[in-house]
C-alpha cells in the first residue's frame, strides 16, 4: 500500500511537471493509462491514482470515450514547487518558513474540530511512518499523510487542498539534511521527528488549541533550524 502510494506520488510530481513545462498545453490529451504504464514501468492503478489527482486538482479533465485531457485552467496555475526545487536548501528554507505559520494555526484548528476518524488517520499514519522508518521515500509519504490528515481535521476544504498540492514536496528530503550521517543520527533523527509529531497529536487529541498550535510551531522550528544551519554551513564551505 505504501509503496503503491508513494510510487504514484512520484508519477503525480512528473506529469505534472509536463503540464506545468507546457510539453502538455493546456487542451492537449494525455497518453492513455497502459501507455503511461508503458512507459514508467509502473501498474495501472499507479497510473489511475496519479492522473486522479491531476483531476482533483483540476489540471486534467476526463471526457466520456475520449480519454484525459490537460484542462484549459491548468495554465493558471502558476504556483509550483517542483521536486528538483526541493533539492535545494534555499527552496526548502522558503517552504518551511512558510510552513511554521500556516501548519502552526492549522494544527489549532484541528484540536477545535477534530473527530475520531480524523486521530484514527493521524496515529494510522504516525504507524506507518514508524514502520517505513528506514525507507526514505515511503517514510515521506507517510508523513505527508500526516499533514493531510491534519489539514482534513481543521474541516476547512482550504487547507485540505493547500496540504495536498503540496503533498510529498511538504517533506524536506531525509538525505539533504542526514546526507554523510551514520547510522546512527538517521536513527536519532527519526526518533526527534517521531517525537514531535506525537506532541501534535496528544495536543490535538485533548482538544488543546494553544498546545497544538505551539507543538506544531516547534515542530516546524526545529526543521528550518535544522536545514538553516545546513545551508550556511554550506555557503561556509563554498567561500572557503
Amino acid at each position: 500500500m505504501t509503496k503503491t502510494v508513494s510510487m504514484a506520488d512520484a508519477l503525480f510530481v512528473k506529469l505534472e511537471a509536463r503540464i506545468r513545462s507546457g510539453e502538455l498545453p493546456p487542451g492537449a490529451r494525455l497518453p492513455t493509462q497502459k501507455e503511461i504504464a508503458e512507459e514508467e514501468r509502473v501498474s495501472r492503478t499507479v497510473v489511475r491514482e496519479a492522473v486522479a489527482r491531476l483531476e482533483a486538482q483540476g489540471m486534467a479533465v476526463a471526457r466520456q470515450g475520449s480519454g484525459v485531457f490537460v484542462s484549459d485552467e491548468a495554465r493558471y496555475q502558476a504556483f509550483q514547487i517542483t521536486r528538483q526545487d526541493m533539492g535545494e536548501l534555499a527552496e526548502v528554507i522558503r517552504l518551511l518558513e512558510v510552513r511554521l505559520s500556516v501548519e502552526a494555526e492549522m494544527a489549532a484548528f484541528a484540536a477545535a474540530r477534530r473527530t475520531l476518524t480524523d486521530i484514527s488517520a493521524m496515529r494510522g499514519a504516525l504507524r506507518d511512518m514508524a514502520s517505513v522508518a528506514e525507507d526514505p521515500v515511503a517514510s515521506a509519504a507517510a508523513d505527508a499523510r500526516f499533514h493531510a490528515a491534519i489539514a482534513r481535521a481543521t474541516q476547512n476544504e482550504t487547507f485540505v487542498r493547500l496540504i495536498d498540492f503540496l503533498g510529498v514536496r511538504l517533506v524536506p528530503p531525509r538525505n539533504l539534511y542526514l546526507r554523510d550521517q551514520p547510522a546512527e543520527a538517521q536513527r536519532a533523527y527519526v526518533e526527534k521527528v517521531r517525537a514531535e509529531h506525537e506532541a501534535i497529536v496528544d495536543a490535538i487529541v485533548r482538544m488543546n488549541p494553544v498546545g497544538a498550535r505551539d507543538a506544531a510551531r516547534h515542530h516546524m522550528q526545529e526543521s528550518l533550524s535544522r536545514h538553516t544551519e545546513l545551508n550556511e554551513a554550506a555557503n561556509i564551505s563554498r567561500e572557503s
